[in-house]
């Protein structure tokens, strides 16, 4: 599931059942932050009608550790970008071009406008292994001038 692209979301520690578009999810967040993330991750997938999120809250974050695992090559980082932006019901109509150099992201290809750019720049953001995003994207108004 896409929740496993994004590092503020805990995939492993997290019981995905869909039924008839209702998405249910338990298991549990490090913070209250993670848990809201992981809703707003599945409620953005196409076809989903609903998300019931009844995971729980740690009593205390747990410092995130990277292991050997985490650590994606930019093949598998440029993957996961496409992946993520195909997925989102924002962002799977765009033509955007991935590039990725030791971590770091650069998009170009044009954006309806400004929140869609910085829409993309935040999903890619999120996506494991990413060090850094130049969104290079331009502006699809900016184009017709």
């Amino acid at each position: 599931m896409v929740l496993m692209f994004h590092r503020q979301t805990n995939a492993s520690g997290t019981s995905v059942e869909v039924l008839d578009g209702i998405v249910t999810l338990k298991g549990e967040a490090s913070s209250t932050a993670q848990k809201e993330l992981t809703t707003e991750y599945a409620s953005d997938i196409e076809g989903v009608k609903s998300v019931k999120n009844e995971m729980t809250v740690a009593a205390a974050p747990k410092p995130a550790e990277r292991t050997a695992g985490q650590k994606m090559d930019d093949a598998s980082i440029t993957a996961q970008v496409k992946t993520a932006l195909s997925t989102h019901r924002s962002t799977s109509a765009l033509k955007t071009k991935v590039e990725t150099r030791n971590g770091e992201v650069t998009l170009t290809g044009i954006a309806k406008n400004e929140a869609e750019k910085s829409l993309v720049t935040k999903l890619v953001n999120d996506i494991q292994g990413v060090t850094s995003v130049k969104n290079q994207m331009t502006i699809e108004a900016a184009m017709a001038k």
